[in-house]
């Protein structure tokens, strides 16, 4: 096993390797695990986009490439919510991907697009972005004790950015995703999986090989025809970017509102992004700003 030889632009943050927050690592030329390494809560910002534009571009090029696992290196979080402490105008002013949409939404269709099939292996906290990657992705596997998903954000007053409102209706249905959406409450692995959030849900001690053995079995099938057979079945299932660039505008607009200016603000005040129970709790403590 290597790591890969995938750089970072210097234009874009002029990220080192040893800072990398996405670190990828060949388990063969067909087999990639891309692990989200930010500690302590795997925050996603805008200085993630490029590193994630970057895997994206080598995931979509590679000849090679069949199967790619999204991973975490950080203990009880997968990947959770947008940074919010840089200023917007920071994630206004990124450029669009080659879809014309902006870097999220333009890089979450990409990867549901390529021809390479993509895995999330959820341990821990995926909500916001996390889930949104993993809605974005081919199949989704969660640790029964461990992995708890949401779109947490009704609960500071924003809309959510990622497409989980067009991606989630069409994986868990109508009501259900209402419910995950306007509710913001976390969904555990056995409920992810009842509702079909995740394709299974495993016992945590059982998770890391039933995905490797997978991916590794996926891998070593022909890349043309597996190729073939996810652009069939995203002909019949993918939303189309007009369903999913609103949903990016809304929460842009929505993170400018007075109310949610005023519930972020709160939320800081606890501890948002700097301490753990807030972000392990999130759905609890968002709870709390509407009593």
């Amino acid at each position: 096993m290597t790591e890969s030889d995938i750089h970072f632009p210097e234009s874009d943050m002029n990220q080192e390797s040893a800072d990398a927050q996405i670190k990828v690592e060949r388990r063969s030329a067909s087999y990639w695990r891309v692990v989200f390494d930010r500690p302590p809560f795997n925050i996603f910002g805008p200085d993630t986009m490029p590193q994630l534009g970057a895997v994206v571009t080598a995931l979509e090029n590679d000849p090679h490439l069949k199967v790619v696992v999204f991973d975490s290196a950080v203990p009880d979080f997968f990947l959770t919510h947008y940074d919010f402490v840089p200023p917007l105008e920071v994630t206004v002013n990124l450029p669009p991907g080659p879809t014309g949409m902006p870097p999220l939404p333009d890089m979450l269709a990409r990867i549901g697009r390529a021809s390479v099939i993509s895995i999330a292996k959820i341990r821990g906290r995926a909500s916001g972005v996390g889930s949104e990657l993993a809605l974005a992705s081919d199949m989704r596997f969660a640790s029964n004790e461990h992995a708890l998903l949401s779109q947490w954000e009704i609960g500071a007053a924003l809309v959510p950015g990622g497409g989980p409102m067009t991606r989630l209706s069409r994986l868990i249905g109508r009501g259900r995703a209402l419910e995950v959406l306007t509710s913001g409450n976390d969904v555990d692995g056995p409920l992810a999986e009842r509702y079909g959030y995740v394709n299974r849900s495993l016992p945590d001690g059982e998770l890391d090989a039933f995905v490797d053995g997978l991916a590794t079995r996926i891998s070593l099938f022909d890349k043309q025809s597996l190729g073939a057979i996810k652009q069939l079945v995203n002909a019949q299932t993918l939303p189309p970017d007009s369903a999913v660039a609103p949903e990016w505008d809304a929460f842009i607009a929505s993170v400018g509102r007075p109310a949610a200016q005023e519930k972020i603000g709160q939320l800081m005040k606890l501890g948002l992004q700097k301490e753990y129970d807030v972000e392990a709790r999130l759905g609890h403590y968002t709870g709390t700003l509407w009593r």
